[in-house]
């Protein structure tokens, strides 16, 4: 049941705000550019708050300074039935090790229902992870316990989202579970700073009327945030979580889910098959969602009596182009042979968004996985993975930079993060929200020109996609 807002959950705003200052529909929260007034004036309030350091009893504001510490936080305005205006303060994860903060939006989940699982599994988790790393035993044992692993976080993650509970605007109410069913929600789903605001305004009674949501503290290691800046809701875990919350309220543009194109097959025999990727279509499912789609969901469920097909290099989701798959493992390790030994080469191009110095060179900054999380990488000279690009500038305008860019090695989001990087380019491409500042509709990358030796039949196959923009 709703509950009238206690003093302590609105923050009003004092003058209080005339009617024209007043937004009358809600902007898309995946929409870039500055926020409405009202939501920055909250903004620079809850900025103040944070410069003082007296949120939180026993939180150091000091520790969102320490390198890669910055964090994501929101506010919302929210109108009260009285007519009154204010706004709801929220932060994304946890703050100073906590979900719950007086003060703040809580988390989505039910603490007490977590309770009743989460211990028992995280340890039942340890001991597997211990048993795997002590074996001694044979590759298919200790496979054995790797897949119960597996199977177990994936099940603890599905109990976990089943206790995440969704409001929206008509008074429904959905778990994060069912929302994303049959598949897992992806890792992370319901923790931003968003849904929280939202579901907190729903249960006491406020109607939202602007969002907000901005960068405090240092920059990721990665270097593509600011302190104080001003970024779009996340469509990789808020995607379908938001335009679900927000059913019942006025929005523009209003928020639709686009229905994903189909990958279209360019080249096929019986050991291999290169489709055309679109944009905004995960290459593979994911650990926790083996069942999501992606384009090798597609390709098992459009020829379920053949052999499991195999993704030779991922593309990331929003990157679309030549995507290659092998039909059996021996295939797939030989194509990951010719691109060891650079005898195939998967060429990208690219908007960046900046002017790049140069007209070519190559790019050598080593990556790694940042906070255990492999979709994030920063550049690591003491412990990162040799990581190499080529590039070549091939067309230039007054703000931006086409250029062609050619991986010698390949590791997640190495593109992405070596044009970005100071060290490297410096010049995020056009559309990134992880490592630039994302303002575009889509990522401007596109894997335009594959090119290898058949290693079944020795042909040379030179394929090309058209880009789309």
């Amino acid at each position: 049941m709703s509950q009238p807002p206690p003093q302590e959950v609105v923050t009003y705003f004092e003058p209080r705000p005339t009617p024209d200052e007043v937004p009358t529909r809600l902007a898309s929260p995946f929409e870039s550019g500055p926020p409405h007034p009202l939501a920055q004036r909250a903004a620079v309030a809850l900025q103040e708050d944070l410069r003082r350091g007296d949120l939180l009893t026993g939180f150091d504001p000091r520790v969102l300074d320490v390198p890669g510490g910055g964090k994501m936080f929101g506010v919302l305005v929210v109108a009260t039935e009285d007519g009154r205006i204010g706004y709801l303060r929220g932060f994304s994860g946890m703050l100073g090790g906590r979900w719950h903060v007086p003060g703040f939006a809580p988390p989505l989940f039910d603490p007490g229902a977590l309770d009743t699982f989460w211990p028992a599994g995280q340890a039942e988790l340890l001991e597997l992870k211990l048993l795997h790393a002590g074996l001694l035993v044979s590759d298919e044992r200790r496979a054995d316990v790797g897949h119960q692993r597996a199977e177990l976080s994936r099940r603890l993650w599905r109990q976990l989202t089943g206790t995440y509970v969704l409001p929206n605007a008509r008074g429904e109410r959905q778990s994060l579970a069912s929302l994303f069913a049959p598949e897992p929600a992806p890792g992370g789903a319901g923790d931003c700073a968003a849904p929280k605001l939202f579901a907190w305004a729903y249960q006491h009674r406020l109607r939202p009327l602007a969002l907000a949501e901005f960068w405090w503290g240092a920059p990721p290691l990665t270097g593509e945030r600011h302190a104080g800046g001003y970024y779009p809701a996340c469509r990789s875990k808020c995607g379908r979580v938001l335009p679900y919350m927000l059913e019942g309220l006025p929005v523009e543009p209003p928020l639709a889910r686009a229905p994903r194109e189909e990958p279209r097959v360019v080249f096929e025999d019986r050991w291999l098959l290169v489709v055309d990727k679109p944009a905004g279509l995960p290459s593979l499912p994911s650990r926790h969602a083996p069942l999501r789609d992606s384009v090798l969901v597609r390709l098992q469920r459009s020829s379920s009596d053949a052999p499991k097909p195999h993704v030779v290099h991922a593309l990331d989701p929003e990157v679309s182009g030549l995507l290659l798959v092998a039909k059996d493992l021996d295939v797939q390790a030989a194509l990951h042979r010719l691109f060891a030994r650079r005898e195939a080469d998967l060429q990208h191009v690219a908007w960046l968004e900046g002017t790049v110095v140069g007209e070519s060179g190559v790019i050598e900054l080593p990556l790694r996985p940042e906070g255990g999380e492999a979709f994030r990488q920063v550049v690591d000279p003491a412990h990162g993975k040799r990581a190499v690009t080529g590039w070549r500038v091939t067309r230039r305008t007054g703000t931006r930079t086409r250029v062609s860019l050619l991986p010698c090695t390949r590791h997640p989001h190495q593109l992405r993060l070596h044009v970005a990087h100071p060290l490297g380019l410096g010049a995020p491409i056009v559309g990134d929200t992880l490592y630039g500042a994302g303002e575009d509709t889509r990522l401007m990358l596109h894997a335009e020109a594959l090119t290898f030796v058949h290693p079944r039949t020795g042909e040379r196959i030179d394929l090309k996609s058209l880009t789309p923009f």
